[in-house]
């Protein structure tokens, strides 16, 4: 009884952590951790609804995150799985049943649904038990599936998950299913402020700007990582980087079209009214009510500034947030890291990417300029540190594709 009361103190105390995340991506990482920890399990997978179709959106596996160096992450793609009554998945999301399977390779033959091996060959794994449940809203509205793969007993060795888990595990859904949702509003909300600035500007499309924001997260993680942060700061400060640097470039509502639509250069005059869109993008936040606030006007304002000190807008009025009239420039540390940050990851996502005026760059040309701006436009150790990430950066590419 007490290990059982302890856990759902364990399960009320994350729900209440849950609570104080915002951005969705990060919400899916967090719930997928601590839902594998209820039930001591090795691995496991989310799915989002869309419509018809359930989308891979997050996995995690310890025994396959162990084979790989120090640092690295697993890399995983996302696709899309009709919602019907053929997969585990697709079941679970049709009838809101959850579904508890003791080996997917011995599913009864008169079971609907059944497992995809082809999964299981491609990763080297070997997968035993499963436990499918619903993500509901507080409407009973499935938004999600949850996966949670292989469980363990106390030497590691891969057991059937006990039926007297499934109680407290949809307990924890149900409360991860409520966060989710209002995680979807606030992606939704900072979605149409971008549609907004798409609408003036065709670059700024939601798969550009979830692209930026991932590669800043994870940036922004290895560099932490570097420096000894501790990790609840990191995962604090992910959260809120996330989202602010979706709306790098909201400033840009405010430019005519006559410049931001401009096929050719820029005249001197036009340029410096581009370079406005930094300060006036910051003064959308110039009212700060929270954190958020505050990191999104610094991510604004300093994504355009260079680390030889050749960015804009340089230093500006705390309160107004307009230009000094000296024009004094920023330079190396002095510019926020975020800014640093946003400013790398903007720029390789802007050379990889097809847009209306240029085909998108070959990869070995975006590298080689990345490295010939390190130290001039970017911070050297991001640079560094970006290298050393490639592999997941070019896996965050595919999971945001541009839609036609």
């Amino acid at each position: 009884m007490g290990r059982d009361a302890g856990r759902l103190d364990d399960i009320i105390r994350i729900g209440s952590e849950l609570n104080d995340i915002r951005d969705l991506d990060i919400l899916l990482e967090r719930i997928l951790s601590e839902a594998r920890k209820v039930v001591n399990a090795d691995a496991g997978s989310i799915y989002i609804r869309d419509g018809d179709h359930l989308v891979f959106s997050h996995s995690q596996n310890d025994t396959l995150q162990r084979k790989l160096p120090e640092g690295q992450k697993l890399i995983y793609t996302t696709f899309r799985l009709p919602i019907n009554q053929r997969s585990l998945a697709g079941y679970v999301a049709s009838t809101g049943e959850i579904v508890n399977t003791p080996d997917v390779y011995v599913i009864p033959p008169e079971a609907p649904y059944h497992f995809d091996s082809n999964y299981d060959k491609i990763s080297r794994y070997r997968t035993t038990s499963v436990l499918t449940v619903p993500l509901k809203t507080s409407r009973e509205v499935i938004i999600g599936v949850l996966q949670i793969i292989n469980a363990m007993d106390d030497s590691g060795a891969f057991i059937p998950f006990d039926s007297g888990l499934e109680p407290y595990v949809l307990h924890f859904a149900g409360i991860a299913g409520m966060v989710l949702q209002r995680a979807q509003m606030t992606r939704a909300l900072l979605l149409r402020m971008i549609g907004m600035a798409e609408l003036r500007d065709p670059k700024e499309t939601g798969a550009h700007v979830n692209r930026v924001a991932s590669y800043s997260v994870e940036l922004y993680e290895r560099w932490a990582q570097r420096r000894g942060v501790p990790r609840e700061t990191i995962d604090r400060n992910r959260d809120i980087l996330r989202m602010a640097s979706m709306l790098h470039d909201v400033g840009k509502v405010a430019i005519s079209d006559l410049i931001l639509k401009k096929p050719a250069r820029f005249t001197d005059e036009e340029y410096e009214i581009m370079k406005s869109h930094t300060y006036l993008g910051a003064r959308l936040f110039r009212d700060r009510q929270s954190e958020f606030d505050e990191v999104a006007a610094v991510v604004a304002l300093t994504h355009h500034e260079n680390w030889d000190g050749t960015g804009y807008p340089g230093r500006v009025d705390d309160n107004t947030c307009l230009p000094d009239p000296e024009g004094t420039p920023l330079r190396g540390e002095e510019i926020p890291l975020y800014g640093r940050i946003v400013a790398l990851a903007d720029v390789y996502d802007a050379l990889s990417s097809r847009r209306v005026y240029k085909e998108a760059w070959e990869e070995d040309s975006v590298l080689d300029e990345i490295k010939k701006l390190s130290g001039r436009k970017f911070d050297p150790e991001l640079v560094e540190v970006f290298f050393e990430n490639l592999d997941f950066i070019r896996s965050i590419r595919q999971r945001y594709p541009e839609t036609e």
